[in-house]
Formats: structure tokens, sequence, C-alpha cells
């Protein structure tokens, strides 16, 4: 991928931690069957810190263009043809036309039975999942320096803004789990390519501003940032609800992938990055891992952060303490120190892995039974939007040009 960014020297954050990271990373490195650190692939990580997401980047320059301007793509314009197609535009700019026509093309390699596998899994997973998206692949990712860095910049999930935009995040993901939801016209897919642009259009605002510095941190949403969240979304996840007693078949396993695969194309991560099992982005994840920085001040900020919504919620004392004690098991002692976090005995595990074991092992053993458990992850669902966003509708974060 050839982007403007390119003459750019490979920011100072890269692999700036890399003895921690290893440390951090012991888990993944046994999974992953990785034997010695491949430096091709370190290589290519590095330079994907410069990289962006090009058609997303066009898109973000012409809506930012003044009004009037030719070529400009005004907010209705991208929520018309994120609606019913840029065709649906009058007098559509290139770059919106460009951009629709990307997303829009399905791959070759997409399974749509794969697929609703991978979602229905998602929806039996239930709750496990939700702790495991908030505790292990959100909080988690607050260990290194780098995308933290950049909420706390935007004023994502810290403050008064942090339930709502944990909200937002956590009404993205279960949306992905509905039947059909990546379908043209579902609600999953047109959420993804909403978030693609939002992403796009954060990075334009700050890829020139002082606010940003490009020299240690890299793009703010690159090309390896993206990569390694893709992971905290498929692989960690499976390795979390495993950890908290679930069984993974290896066709499940193999349908939660794909289902990522295709979210990660259509958020506009590179081919390169998006495997195809489970064992493959776990080596991956292994070498992301190692190309981070330490953690910065912005870490324990932002957990600390997620912590006091959970306490604001209904039993919220209760919620708060169970985190802390999940935590504790998926991130280990020394990173829950180096968040600024409680540590709590695994309590949580105590009964969890009891009640998992009789839900996916002997109830989920029957088509009833897998019915019952999907109907339990919508009901998580339809809970954790309650709880977030009382009688409103979910929503997730507004475009802003600006």
């Amino acid at each position: 991928m050839t982007t403007t960014a390119d003459i750019r020297r490979t920011p100072a954050r890269f692999r700036a931690g890399e003895a921690r990271a290893a440390r951090i990373g012991r888990p993944l490195r046994l999974v992953g069957g990785v034997r010695r650190v491949d430096e091709v692939l370190m290589t290519r990580i590095g330079k994907a810190l410069t990289e962006r997401d090009e058609p997303g980047a066009a898109l973000a320059d012409a809506m930012r263009l003044r009004a009037g301007t030719p070529g400009r793509v005004s907010m209705a314009d991208f929520r018309t043809a994120l609606a019913d197609g840029a065709e649906a535009v009058r007098d559509a700019p290139a770059a919106l036309r460009d951009f629709f026509a990307v997303v829009e093309e399905v791959p070759a390699w997409v399974d749509w039975e794969v697929l609703e596998q991978g979602a229905a899994v998602y929806r039996r997973f239930g709750q496990n999942a939700a702790d495991v998206l908030l505790q292990l692949s959100l909080v988690g990712g607050y260990r290194f320096g780098g995308p933290p860095d950049l909420l706390v910049a935007t004023g994502g999930l810290t403050g008064g803004t942090a339930r709502r935009r944990l909200a937002e995040t956590q009404t993205w993901t279960t949306s992905l789990s509905e039947p059909g939801a990546l379908r043209r016209d579902g609600e999953g897919w047109r959420l993804t390519v909403h978030v693609r642009a939002m992403h796009a259009l954060v990075n334009a605002a700050f890829e020139r501003s002082d606010r940003w510095d490009v020299d240690r941190w890299g793009l703010p949403i690159n090309q390896a940032d993206q990569a390694a969240t893709l992971g905290l979304f498929d692989a960690a996840v499976l390795l979390g609800v495993r950890t908290l007693g679930v069984p993974v078949s290896t066709a499940d396993s193999r349908a939660v992938m794909h289902l990522w695969r295709y979210v990660g194309w259509l958020l506009g991560v590179d081919e390169q990055w998006l495997v195809t099992s489970e064992r493959d982005r776990h080596r991956l994840n292994y070498h992301l891992l190692r190309a981070q920085d330490d953690v910065t001040p912005a870490g324990p900020e932002l957990a600390g952060a997620i912590v006091g919504v959970l306490r604001g919620q209904r039993h919220g004392r209760f919620r708060a303490e169970r985190a802390l004690s999940m935590l504790t098991v998926l991130l280990g002692r020394r990173s829950m120190h180096d968040l600024g976090l409680t540590v709590r005995p695994p309590w949580a595990l105590a009964y969890l892995w009891p009640l998992n074991t009789w839900r996916y092992r002997l109830l989920g053993r029957t088509p009833v039974g897998r019915r019952r458990l999907e109907a339990w992850g919508r009901r998580v669902i339809d809970r954790t939007a309650r709880d977030h966003f009382g009688d409103a509708p979910p929503t997730v974060g507004p475009l802003r040009a600006e």
C-alpha cells in the first residue's frame, strides 16, 4: 500500500516497550507456536504504523472541504449513500462513489454461511463475550501507548463522555452478531462503514495537527493499530472466553475468525493483516504486541474511567468488583498495577466456571439448548443497551468533519 506517509521514518514508539510486551505476550507465543521473532514481519508492522486506509482518507478529505467547493461530500450525502448507495446521491462526488464502490464489493473469499455461524457463536457467548470485550480487549489495550493517547486527545472514554463512548462501542460490536447484520442492508454493515468513515475523519483532523506527535506515535489511526485492534475482537475473545470456562470448537473458532475477517475488510484493514485462522492471528498478535510502546498516563486514566462507568450502573459496586476480579485473571497483577487498578482475588471465576460448564457442556450440547443460549445472548445485548441508553435507541458517535 503506497501512502503519503511512506516517506516518514518508523515512529519512536516502535518496539519501545518490547521487553515488557514480550513478557505480557508469553501466552500468545505458546498458542501461536512462535519459536522466534519474525524480523521481516516486524519490519512490516513498523512500516504499517505510517500507513492508513486510503479510500477512507480520500473520503475524509472530501468531507472536510468548504461548502460549495467542487468535489465536497456533505454529511447528508454520506448518510444517503450509507442508506441507499452512492447512486442515490445526485451528482455524487468522486470520493463518495469510489468509497462506496470499495465497501459494497464483497470479497470472493466471503462465505456467508460460515459468517452467519460466527455471528451465532458470538451470540451464544453472551455475557462472556461482553466481559472479555470490555476487560481483555478494551481495558487490556490500554497497557500500551498510542491508541489510548489518541482516545484521551479526542475526549473519548474520559470524564463525562466515558459512559456514552463505551455504549457506542458496545452497540457496534453487538450489532455484528445479529443474523444478516453484515449484508448490505444490515445494521452491522451500516455501523461498520460509519465507523470506518469516523476513523478516517479522526485521522484527517489529527494527522497534521500539533495535538498529535506523528514522529512518536505514527499516524493517529494506522494499519498496524487497526490490525492489533482486530486481533482484540477475534482471537483475543476466543482466548478470553476459554479462560472463563467456555469451550470453543474448531468450527466455531473458524467461524468467528471469518466473521471478523470481513469486518476488518469493511473497516479498511489491509488484506495482509486479515488472517484466516485463530493460530495465525495469535502469531500476528504476538508480533504486534512486541511492536508496542510502554504504558503512558493515558492508560490508567482510561481504565479508571471504565471502572467508574461500571460503578455508576445498577448494582454498580458488584459490577465494578466483579470486573476487577476478572481483570486480575485476564491481565495479571503487574498489568493491574500498570493501569492503576486494584488487584482482586479471582472470585468471579469461582462461579463462572461451574455456570459455564452447565451452560455450554451440558445445555449447549442440544439444539434446544443452543437456541436458549442465543436467546440469553440477545437478552444480554438488550440489558447492556438499557444500562447505557435507557429508553433511547442505541447509537454510535456522530461524524464530525471539522
